[in-house]
């Protein structure tokens, strides 16, 4: 079946976005944007307010009549009408839950994985080995009031007795949930199947249970989709019913409304998948910033809930530290100052930069709640904690165990930023410029910005279910996605090994249609951009001895790689990236890398 006309919003917790896709010439294309502020507290108490207005926007710029009688018209009749209306939400403080392990690095983890990857914020896990007493674990229950619970714990078939004493601390919070007080808190098995009836016995008159595949069926193997998609349903069942106006929006909408960081994580996803990549995406948002990683077909995402630009700000200062921040303010400023502008921006959330020494005070900031953002993923996304490996004579000296990261920044092929910090920053290079100093790409990385944070609702299209539109929607997810969702910044090409200062890293052989070559010498602590638009360029790299660029150290590649809106990026930066201590050499370094990218035109540094 094919859509001519596909509506999406996006519920957040401040502005409910809108957006309009049409089939134009054969293929899925933006047409029209629109927002209002969410109207989910008082005096509106009711989302739908905050959706009719953004849709209004779009009526007006596209001369389309999408509203009638305050409701969606989702029949195509001529110039009224939509095809389809799906909608994302975040909007209450999104979807928070709680999670129980028996072994906190084991089956606890697991079940944070499960949570975070249906787009829950995590607010605590119980684990019998946490440390805490009973009582303590009870009044934390008790007092946090989260929207759901997902307990876990023990293979298949295995003893029962910690998972079952995790269910008693449970019954004896008698928990009440944060939204609604007429229902029963949501509760999630998904432990050792042979507790399940004592799991009943103990929980089925106090919570609304629901019981699932085990996480953990045996050590070696995690099972995270059924509890994934059982959190879906109860988020939709339970959650949304209580929040004031959804239940209206869910009468209107054609797909059930998913929890908006949940539908970033499945298209990035998917986008790895399909095209068989690593991918590494980030949204940094006003109070938390959300990575999503892909990694060995492995997906994983974390929220770090006080790593943020407007409501966080401060957190992020006291956990980077007052140097870490300063190292990256291209200019000179007293301590006590740069704390106070940081703090006024706490009080004042959503104001704006109104000169170039607060954007750079407030792009250096991002670069720290990036930087530590990705450092708290890298050390979640790991392989399985417990596995017992085989071993054969050549493992014997072989240091590395189960528990490792996953997060490979030399097997990494896409970095995809988003946010406000990152989607509008002034000028694309400086997007670029936080990337790869937050980031620190290694090899060949290609960089990207969302435009205008349209992944949640792509991600929720591409997840449609409805058999006549599945492969259609996901089609239209796509071409989006590729067309207008992504802004493509360039590739950052750095070459790692051990080098000196005025060291050659290594030389490159760049071809462009066919035509001149151009060739480009790297040395250590050198940044340089080459202008090149996105579309194939043939390229060899040659690293100098004990320098790698992908293949090995000292191994040369021929490959493809791409441009785009900032070009070219060739970082012979080490990695961490090295920052003089020493004020004046600091200044002279972060000056010649803006420079060399073009960061702040007309504005000397």
């Amino acid at each position: 079946m094919k859509l001519q006309k596909i509506l999406a919003t996006d519920c957040g917790s401040t502005t409910t976005k809108a957006i309009l896709i049409e089939r134009i010439e054969g293929e899925y294309r933006l047409a029209h944007r629109g927002e209002a502020p969410t109207t989910v507290e008082a005096p509106y108490e009711d989302v739908t307010r905050g959706v009719l207005n953004a849709v209004m926007e779009i009526e007006e710029l596209s001369g389309r009549k999408i509203i009638e009688n305050d409701q969606i018209l989702t029949t195509v009749n001529g110039d009224t009408g939509v095809d389809l209306y799906i909608s994302t939400s975040s909007a209450g403080g999104g979807l928070q839950m709680m999670v129980a392990g028996v072994v906190k690095s084991m089956s606890g983890e697991s079940a944070e994985r499960a949570a975070l990857g249906a787009g829950s914020i995590v607010m605590d896990i119980i684990a019998s080995n946490d440390g805490r007493l009973a009582h303590e674990k009870i009044k934390r229950i008790r007092d946090l009031r989260p929207d759901m619970i997902l307990i876990s714990g023990g293979i298949d078939g295995g003893t029962i007795s910690h998972v079952v004493e995790l269910a008693e601390i449970l019954s004896a919070a008698n928990p009440k949930p944060r939204l609604g007080q007429n229902y029963k808190l949501p509760v999630i098995y998904a432990g050792n199947n042979k507790a399940q009836d004592q799991i009943k016995n103990t929980l089925g008159d106090m919570v609304d249970l629901d019981i699932v595949d085990n996480i953990r069926p045996v050590l070696e193997r995690e099972n995270l989709e059924p509890s994934r998609d059982k959190i879906h349903d109860l988020f939709m069942e339970h959650v949304m019913q209580q929040a004031p106006g959804y239940k209206k929006l869910m009468s209107w909408t054609d797909a059930p409304i998913m929890p908006t960081p949940g539908a970033v994580g499945s298209l990035i996803e998917m986008i790895a998948e399909k095209e068989s990549i690593s991918v590494v995406g980030v949204d940094i948002g006003g109070a938390t910033t959300d990575i999503f990683s892909v990694f060995q077909g492995k997906f994983n995402r974390t929220v770090s809930a006080n790593l943020g630009m407007s409501y966080s700000i401060c957190n992020v200062l006291a956990e980077a530290g007052l140097d870490n921040v300063l190292r990256w303010v291209p200019f000179d400023i007293d301590r006590k100052e740069l704390t106070n502008r940081i703090g006024n921006k706490m009080i004042r959330p959503t104001t704006v930069p109104q000169s170039m020494e607060e954007l750079f005070i407030e792009q250096a900031i991002a670069r720290e709640a990036l930087r530590l953002s990705f450092k708290q993923h890298k050390d979640f996304a790991v392989g399985l904690k417990g596995i017992q490996k085989e071993r054969t004579i050549s493992d014997a000296f072989d240091q590395s165990t189960s528990g490792e990261t996953l997060v490979n920044m030399m097997d990494l092929d896409l970095l995809v930023g988003s946010g406000g910090v990152l989607s509008h920053a002034p000028r694309r290079e400086q997007s670029a410029k936080m990337l790869i100093d937050s980031f620190m790409p290694e090899g060949i990385t290609q960089l990207a910005v969302d435009s205008i944070f349209m992944m949640p609702q792509l991600g929720v299209l591409a997840g449609i279910d409805k058999q006549d539109l599945k492969d259609e929607a996901k089609s239209a997810a796509l071409e989006v996605f590729h067309n207008d969702c992504l802004i493509r910044l360039g590739t950052c090409i750095n070459p790692i090994g051990k080098a000196k200062k005025g060291d050659l890293l290594l030389t490159a052989q760049i071809t462009i249609d066919n035509q001149k070559t151009e060739n480009i010498k790297l040395y250590k602590d050198d940044f340089l951009r080459i202008e090149a638009p996105y579309k194939e360029i043939n390229i060899k790299l040659n690293p100098e001895k004990n320098m790698d660029i992908g293949a090995g150290p000292n191994q040369e590649i021929n490959t493809i790689i791409y441009g785009g809106t900032v070009g070219l990026i060739f970082d012979g930066r080490s990695r961490p990236i090295d920052i003089p201590l020493d004020s004046e050499k600091r200044l002279q370094s972060l000056k010649k890398w803006s420079e060399a990218i073009n960061e702040y035109p007309k504005y000397n540094i």
